[in-house]
């Protein structure tokens, strides 16, 4: 069944269609939602959140562009909106000093795997990671990340190197790790 069919079995309420949409797109958007979230629960509930407001709201999808960007755009709003909500972007926002973070620009994503490295964003404070996940990852602008989560542009900007320190400072210790491993191992 195409998207659109299955769009409208869903807008006249039948389920096996509604679980269908679901179940298509569940998988892949649970992965953004855990890039913003504090744990796998976390995720699952922002997920939760964000298949009601895509089935809410299914009625305003028109058919042009793919049904999987317009829900993840959906997916990130809501996750956005749940981490304001619970204050975590606010009380993270400016934790962390710049001037503590070592400046190294090597560029390391060569020596980890991706796994390692979804891993340290992850444990990235909410606001460094929130910013960086939307500019680096979703590919928005900083002008457009400051109206998202309501601060000034600059905001945008300080958190996410904030935050691409956090992750050099990460992966060049991860990289000292292998290579002790590897001369003693």
């Amino acid at each position: 069944m195409i998207e659109s069919e299955l769009v409208k079995e869903c807008l006249k309420g039948k389920q096996d269609s509604q679980k269908r949409l679901y179940e298509h797109f569940a998988h892949k958007m649970l992965g953004v939602c855990y890039r913003y979230a504090h744990s796998r629960e976390e995720a699952e509930d922002f997920l939760q959140e964000s298949f009601i407001t895509v089935f809410r709201k299914l009625h305003q999808w028109k058919g042009e562009g793919e049904l999987g960007a317009w829900i993840r755009r959906i997916v990130v709003n809501t996750s956005l909106n749940c981490i304001k909500s619970r204050h975590f972007f606010t009380r993270d926002i400016n934790t962390i000093p710049i001037d503590h973070i070592p400046d190294n620009d090597t560029v390391l994503q060569d020596q980890t795997n991706d796994k390692e490295l979804v891993e340290f964003i992850h444990q990235l404070p909410t606001g460094c990671k929130t910013v960086f996940n939307l500019y680096a990852i979703e590919g928005y602008s900083h002008d457009e990340i400051g109206k998202m989560l309501g601060i000034k542009a600059s905001t945008s900007r300080s958190q996410f190197m904030k935050a691409r320190k956090m992750l050099m400072l990460k992966l060049s210790t991860e990289l000292k790790n292998i290579q002790n491993d590897e001369q003693h191992g």
